[in-house]
């Protein structure tokens, strides 16, 4: 397996399925681009066997280890080493980039330090960028056929031609939502690539997050929203949402669980909207802090939107895990949320950046608690239905199990 990073608290998604495809028989060594960023990790990860490899992250502070490794690949590889560099090369002019020379300045340290004369015969990537990148450039390097999950900001904010490239080269490709892979579906056909492209979903842990809330009897009604605060994430919408409730006189508290590059502006705009009263922002927690703040709340809310880059959410575990435990979602009609959340079945959905809808909708999801069962009910059985992660993790491990049988 291929990272960018690992471990990672937002990318628990990646660390519960090695996890299971551990339980399930398939050996695992993870090679990660980057070095953790945070200082505690889930409860689950502590329980992952396989061995991590840290990659020299950037070439100057460690060119000296990535000239090296290079350096013996070479001899050991003869030609084949500086055909493939020269490859790399005409990709990096191309792009008019140095990225494409450090990814492959990393796969071939990679290839030299940790897959030749190993046990590795299968290299899978997350995400469609640089460990994609990286691990094309090993496969090249090394012969072992590769292949790649893609998400969502990677797919969307990458280069079609070079994404269709990957397509074209990877023996298989899984994404996590039906839109995303008739997205990538068109791009390779726009380019003439035949590679298979798989739906599975993410899934979570449903014995984890067990049906079943205990919001307290007195106080303010509490809206959570658990997230990246990154643009498409869409919480200047939210907030503008919440200072409406505000002025309509409705009482609650709004807590905010994650971090990201927008903290300070969102933190001004909390100010602009007087709403510093009503809102706590939390920070970044582990899975069964999140669990007791799902339990705690009446309404889940996520606004999510398309950036300007253009990056955009896939489907967000922060509702599949609202759903699973019983607390009513609000969010958008953005990517595939619809493919989770169906309008006034399994949760309610309004257009993306549209602040008023946002807020008649967490208005009658708070003022109206009474009328919610059916939807938490059928939410819940969505869920059990098509996100738990022991059923999705099934087709993942079919195709893993089938390319380390093939030579």
């Amino acid at each position: 397996m291929i990272l960018k990073g690992y471990p990672r608290i937002s990318e628990s998604f990646i660390s519960s399925e090695i996890l299971l495809l551990e339980k399930l028989g398939i050996p695992i060594s993870i090679f990660s681009i980057r070095q953790p960023r945070e200082d505690f990790s889930h409860g689950h990860v502590s329980r992952i066997r396989a061995d991590v490899t840290y990659l020299p992250e950037y070439v100057l502070p460690q060119w000296r280890t990535l000239l090296e490794t290079n350096g013996a690949l070479w001899r050991r590889l003869g030609s084949h080493y500086p055909r493939c560099a020269l490859r790399a090369v005409s990709r990096s002019w191309e792009r008019r980039g140095l990225a494409t020379l450090r990814h492959f300045l990393q796969a071939g340290h990679l290839a030299q330090v940790r897959l030749r004369d190993s046990a590795v015969t299968h290299l899978h990537a997350h995400f469609c960028h640089t460990p994609t990148s990286v691990a094309l450039f090993a496969s090249e390097l090394t012969g072992l056929p590769f292949s790649f999950t893609a998400h969502a900001k990677d797919i969307y904010t990458s280069e079609e031609g070079q994404l269709a490239r990957k397509i074209a080269r990877a023996r298989f490709v899984v994404t996590c939502t039906r839109h995303n892979a008739d997205h990538l579906a068109r791009i390779a056909l726009l380019f003439g690539a035949s590679t298979p492209i798989h739906t599975i979903y993410h899934g979570i842990d449903v014995d984890f997050f067990s049906f079943g809330t205990t919001p307290p009897r007195h106080g303010p009604p509490r809206i959570l929203s658990v997230g990246r605060l990154v643009a498409k994430k869409g919480y200047d919408d939210l907030l503008r949402a919440l200072a409406i409730l505000d002025q309509a006189g409705l009482d609650f508290h709004f807590t905010h669980i994650g971090s990201g590059e927008r903290e300070m502006e969102i933190r001004r705009l909390i100010e602009h909207l007087g709403l510093g009263r009503r809102v706590s922002l939390l920070g970044t927690l582990r899975h069964d802090e999140v669990l007791a703040h799902y339990r705690q709340s009446q309404c889940v809310a996520l606004a999510c939107k398309v950036a300007e880059d253009g990056d955009r959410d896939g489907i967000p575990n922060v509702l599949i895990e609202a759903m699973a435990v019983g607390v009513p979602v609000v969010s958008t009609r953005v990517s595939a949320i619809p493919e989770l959340v169906e309008d006034g079945v399994t949760g309610f959905l309004v257009e993306p950046g549209r602040p008023g809808a946002l807020a008649r909708a967490m208005t009658r999801v708070l003022t109206r608690p009474d009328d919610l069962g059916g939807v938490l009910g059928r939410a819940r059985g969505r869920v059990e239905r098509d996100f738990d992660q022991k059923r999705c993790i099934q087709r993942l491990f079919t195709l893993l199990s089938d390319a380390l049988k093939q030579p």
